[in-house]
């Protein structure tokens, strides 16, 4: 569950702070108070893309905090956005990327905003809705249909192009064997052409490099006195007196690792020295191989490691014109049997989501009549396409008739805004459910319902809360009523700057703002009573 939220210039909110409760908890306000700006802040907290346009006026960054609770281990969600852009994530101080706080915030909350009621009119949204119900189901049958229908399509376009070249690699046969066997007679190996050219470099300045190694191995190692011998000298003196003291001991001890490390570089110097060596023909057969290899660059790709792809690349056009009829014939038996391998796990896809869609109407009839739809009657149909895709076989409609004795027609010819805002609670209350997520929020739920139905929503509301936690902004006293810890959210005004802040509620408080949202600016006694007597009734 979300245990607090923190938020700093974001927006017009320039710093509040909020602490959830388990149960429902209700959001209200003023209209143009920023009720929206908290859904929008908690969101980014969990994950949604960040925006430089939050910074509040004036300031460099934004900062939101989320702490909660998930499985029993406690965390905390930082996200920054600063004005020039810039966006860090952190969950419980430890930078992370925006699908790390995805991967969590997922199995947290599900957030729904205002205008996400209108997904469900869209027809192909619905097969969405569908596969998320229950989707353990049917995850691991929508990656076996993706796997068969990318192998399908791969080998499909590797036939049509073998066909539409059919002649073209009958014309340039000849040239690509020229091609392959020029490219085969460098005999490349990746990395090449870089150890050429430091070897290049060496031949070219042996004589300076020897000369160097030379008197610096000298210096080191045969002059009298030599470095080495001097070491030598003052790690035996030091050794002498090292009984006498702890520090003259330590570097005693210092003195003579020294020597050894000296002596292993002055091994190195030797080796180096010797197998510096000047031959005019290594030099020469260097620089013609890299003349070799460049002028393949200029054909064929920039790096050897293109040239060699281009090469796997003329081996396939090679195979496929010098074996043409055996090629074509293998994509075609192959084609046949992915085409038979897609339409199976298709099939099966398929027959899940019948089952799931079986489940799903009956779940969702139920919470429907929750919901004062005492007419209505759901039908999630799932019928053909014509042709296979990655996502199956399947379209998925959701039907519905709200009155008795009214045929079963599409969503977006039937519902109103209101019958729209039940039908998406009834969806989020069963997938929720059934994902064990422990956090619902819904900024206007109540969106074009009034009266009685409001009351029901806000029952219902209460009901969903005592499995999930609720966060619900909302304009409606019949639901506001319902909450367990309401909150109001203020908009005031200093100089030339505006703030929005965010007050939990007490009882008394409660009582004024449900007034308030019943009777106007104007509060009067019948409109206290009246919030008491909603509120009352809520619990009943």
């Amino acid at each position: 569950m979300i245990n607090h939220i923190s938020i700093k210039n974001f927006a017009i909110i320039e710093n509040t702070e909020i602490d959830f409760h388990d149960g429902l908890n209700i959001i209200t306000g003023e209209t143009g108070a920023g009720k929206s700006i908290v859904i929008e802040a908690v969101s980014l907290a969990l994950g949604s893309r960040a925006d430089s346009s939050y910074v509040r006026t004036g300031t460099e960054k934004a900062v939101i905090q989320l702490a909660g609770s998930l499985d029993d281990e406690d965390f905390v969600i930082t996200r920054e956005i600063s004005a020039a852009g810039k966006n860090l994530c952190r969950i419980n101080g430890e930078l992370v990327t925006l699908a790390q706080v995805n991967r969590l915030s997922s199995r947290l909350a599900d957030v729904h905003g205002q205008y996400d009621n209108q997904s469900l009119l869209d027809p192909d949204y619905h097969i969405v809705l569908l596969d998320s119900y229950r989707h353990s189901d049917t995850d691991l049958l929508i990656s076996a249909v993706k796997e068969d229908f990318h192998r399908y399509t791969a080998c499909r376009t590797r036939l049509s192009r073998l066909l539409a070249s059919e002649k073209e690699n009958a014309r340039q046969l000849d040239f690509y064997r020229f091609e392959s066997e020029e490219i085969d007679k460098a005999c490349l190996t990746a990395g090449e052409d870089h150890q050429l050219e430091q070897r290049v470099m060496i031949l070219q300045n042996s004589e300076k490099i020897y000369d160097c190694l030379n008197r610096s191995y000298a210096s080191m190692s045969e002059n009298s006195p030599s470095v080495l011998d001097s070491l030598s000298m003052c790690s035996s003196s030091l050794a002498e007196i090292s009984e006498f003291s702890k520090d003259i001991s330590s570097l005693s001890e210092e003195v003579r690792d020294l020597y050894y490390r000296v002596e292993d570089v002055c091994s190195s110097l030797r080796s180096l020295k010797e197998d510096i060596s000047f031959s005019p023909a290594e030099l020469d057969e260097a620089i013609m191989r890299l003349n070799t290899i460049d002028g393949l660059k200029k054909k064929y790709g920039s790096t050897i490691e293109e040239i060699l792809e281009y090469r796997n690349n003329l081996s396939v056009k090679l195979n496929d014109a010098e074996n043409f009829d055996e090629v074509k014939l293998s994509l075609m038996k192959q084609l046949k049997e992915y085409k038979t391998a897609l339409s199976t796990s298709c099939a099966a896809l398929t027959q899940a989501r019948k089952s799931k869609a079986e489940e799903l109407e009956s779940a969702i009839q139920k919470e429907l009549e929750d919901l004062n739809f005492k007419d209505a009657k759901v039908k999630i149909a799932v019928e053909p396409l014509d042709d296979m895709t990655e996502n199956g076989a399947d379209k998925v409609e959701i039907l519905i008739t709200t009155n008795r004795g009214e045929p079963l027609k599409p969503l977006y010819k039937i519902v109103s805004g209101g019958e729209m805002s039940r039908i998406m609670l009834a969806f989020k209350n069963i997938v929720s459910s059934y994902d064990n997520i422990p956090t619902l929020i819904f900024d206007e739920i109540d969106n074009g319902i009034s009266g009685i139905t409001a009351s029901i929503v806000g029952k219902k509301l209460r009901e969903i809360s005592k499995i999930h936690q609720i966060i619900c902004i909302t304009h409606l006293p019949q639901i506001a009523a319902c909450g367990e810890h309401n909150y109001r959210i203020h908009k005031e005004t200093h100089g030339d700057s505006t703030c929005t802040g965010v007050e939990e509620l007490n009882s008394d408080e409660k009582v004024r703002e449900i007034a308030r949202l019943l009777g106007g600016t104007v509060i009067t006694d019948t409109t206290l009573h009246s919030a008491v007597e909603l509120i009352e009734a809520s619990s009943t």
